[in-house]
């Protein structure tokens, strides 16, 4: 029985799947999914839709509350309801065949998402598992090589592993504590997250300490945001930055 008195019949599970099953509505979800609340008019570009359509198209994503909206000056924006709706997305993406690249609008999304992205507002791509990789390499992260071996650890492609085999150390604690990043998220106890990249078949940091990092990228400019939905770019001050803030062990 809900909090209301009503009785509860099975989760509507059809109902909230049709939501996700206009491809123009999947864009428009997809285009959320890095935790930005975007206009309805940026929307329709990434749904390729008119104006008028974009509008029925979010009615339905409202309806079941899988979008919010809040009013900003002359404009609305939109915004995931919350992070389990990036989750589905995420499910989807791993089980979903891939489509075939037939232009060169698609061929420059493809290599934007593969480079780098955010998933689940952390750093993903070749920019994450390669960042990953320098913290292994640093001695910041032990635990683990960064490859995706499912024989061993029964992890899957494009999802969050609920494997233990990663900690912090002490020096990466220091490290990044020096860099500004929250002590809450630095415990040297608790097992770090990561996901299975699904574009490099390796593990990309997750969980709080992968997203305080991101934001902190973010903060200092070595990261951002590109046209293409989740997509960034690392910048020239990005890549000196890395360069200098991980050195071998």
């Amino acid at each position: 029985m809900s909090q209301d008195g009503t009785t509860r019949g099975e989760p509507d599970i059809a109902g909230v799947a049709s939501a996700f099953a206009d491809p123009r509505r999947a864009r428009v979800l997809m285009a959320l999914a890095d935790g930005r609340a975007l206009p309805a008019g940026r929307l329709a570009e990434e749904a390729g839709v008119s104006a008028s359509t974009i509008s029925n198209h979010l009615t339905v994503l409202l309806n079941h509350d899988l979008v919010t909206v809040e009013q900003q000056g002359r404009y609305r924006y939109y915004r995931l309801t919350t992070s389990e709706v990036e989750g589905v997305l995420e499910a989807l993406a791993r089980l979903a065949p891939r489509t075939p690249i037939t232009s060169l609008r698609a061929h420059t999304r493809a290599h934007a998402v593969r480079t780098a992205r955010t998933c689940y507002r952390h750093l993903a791509g070749q920019a994450g598992v390669d960042l990953f990789q320098r913290f292994i390499g640093a001695g910041w992260i032990i635990g683990g090589d960064g490859l995706h071996r499912p024989e061993v650890t029964g992890d899957r492609l494009s999802s969050s592993s609920k494997g233990d085999q990663y900690r912090l150390t002490s020096s990466g604690a220091r490290a990044f504590e020096a860099w500004d990043i929250a002590p809450r998220v630095l415990s040297t106890i608790r097992p770090l997250r990561y996901c299975n990249d699904w574009t490099e078949q390796a593990h990309h940091l997750a969980g709080p300490l992968g997203t305080a990092i991101t934001d902190r990228l973010f903060d200092l400019g070595w990261i951002v945001r590109n046209k293409v939905p989740r997509s960034v770019d690392i910048t020239r001050e990005g890549e000196a930055g890395l360069a200098s803030l991980v050195s071998p062990a």
